[in-house]
C-alpha cells in the first residue's frame, strides 16, 4: 500500500506535532553519538561513572558526553530513553515499510530510478554512496549542532528563525548538488 507524498507530508506533520505536544521537539543526530558512547562504554567501562556531584548522577572524562551536566552520560549509562528509542523505531519502521512495499523482493527497489539514469545498476556503488552521503550528513549535524529533524522540521514548527535559516542553507546546498550529481532526469 503506497501513501501519497501528500498524506505522507500530513502524517509526517502530525507525528511531529504530537512528538512537540507530548513530549519534546524531535531530533536525531545526538543519538547516535549516544549509541558511539554505548559502544565505546562497553569496551572501557571507564567512559561513563556514576557521580553524585554531575547535576545527573553520571559523568564523564569525555568531554562532549559530559556535557550538560552529564546528560549524554546518563544516555549512555541508561540509553532506553525517548530519544534512543525513537531513533531504534525509525530503523524499524523503515524496515518495516521497504517490507511493505517490496523493497526486498525486488532487486532494483533499492535503487531509484533517478540513479539508474545517472549511475547505472552497481548495488555496491549505490550502498557505498548511502554510506557516505550519510556519513556527511551526520558529521555535518554535528557541526551544526543538531540534524533537519531538529534545526528544520522541529525548529520551523516552533516558529524558531534558526529552522527557517538553516533550511534556506540546507535547500541552498542540495539542489545545485543534486543537479550536479544527477543530471539526467527520469
Amino acid at each position: 500500500m503506497a501513501l501519497s507524498w501528500k498524506t505522507g507530508g500530513v502524517l509526517l506533520g502530525l507525528v511531529f506535532f504530537l512528538a512537540v505536544a507530548l513530549v519534546k521537539p524531535i531530533g536525531v543526530s545526538t543519538q547516535f553519538v549516544i549509541l558511539d558512547g554505548i559502544l565505546w562504554n562497553a569496551v572501557d567501562t571507564s567512559i561513563v561513572v556514576e557521580d553524585v556531584a554531575s547535576k545527573t548522577g553520571f559523568a564523564s572524562p569525555n568531554a562532549y558526553l559530559d556535557k550538560s551536566g552529564g546528560s549524554y552520560a546518563q544516555a549512555v549509562a541508561n540509553p532506553l530513553n525517548y530519544g534512543f528509542v525513537f531513533v531504534v523505531a525509525i530503523l524499524i519502521g523503515a524496515a518495516v515499510s521497504g517490507w511493505l512495499r517490496g523493497s526486498f523482493r525486488e532487486a532494483n527497489r533499492f535503487m531509484p530510478e533517478v540513479w539508474l539514469a545517472n549511475f547505472g545498476h552497481t548495488p555496491a556503488l549505490r550502498f557505498v554512496a548511502a554510506f557516505l552521503g550519510g556519513f556527511l550528513v551526520l558529521y555535518g549535524a554535528r557541526l551544526a549542532g543538531g540534524c533537519t529533524s531538529g534545526h528544520m522540521m522541529s525548529g520551523i514548527m516552533q516558529s524558531a528563525v534558526s529552522g527557517y535559516i538553516f533550511a534556506a542553507g540546507a535547500f541552498l546546498a542540495a539542489i545545485p548538488t543534486a543537479m550536479l550529481l544527477y543530471p539526467r532526469e527520469v
